[in-house]
């Protein structure tokens, strides 16, 4: 049985490794949440061709919700992966580009592509 704390609550469960691995997998995890997501990829992919505003983001991809790529680029903002630029002009106009960390993403993603190609079934591809 569990040995509870003196407040009754169960203490956290820890992955039975080292002390490294448990923080290099806590790193990794945080990198997969800024990038996974629904959109997020396409979004990605999109921007690291040029920067674009928030409609041709959105007509460049088939069945995404103005809320979802509105979520998505706050988070990938937020993530520090996308720069929204806002140019004081009438009509105010927006366009969101890559940042450094952004395009640093590419060898990253090159290095996966040729990953899934080798060893990712096709089957998996539409799960």
């Amino acid at each position: 049985m569990d040995a509870d704390d003196d407040k009754g609550r169960k203490p956290a469960l820890e992955l039975a490794c080292p002390a490294d691995v448990r923080e290099r997998l806590e790193v990794i995890k945080r990198a997969y949440k800024a990038v996974s997501g629904k959109w997020k990829t396409e979004i990605l992919c999109l921007l690291s061709l040029c920067p674009m505003r928030f409609n041709e983001i959105k007509r460049s991809i088939p069945g995404i919700t103005q809320h979802m790529l509105s979520a998505q680029l706050r988070a990938l903002e937020n993530a520090g992966l996308v720069i929204r630029r806002v140019y004081q002009e009438a009509p105010q106009r927006v366009e969101y580009e890559m940042s450094e960390s952004g395009r640093a993403l590419r060898p990253v993603t090159d290095a996966v592509y040729q990953w899934a190609l080798r060893y990712v079934p096709a089957a998996l591809q539409d799960s």
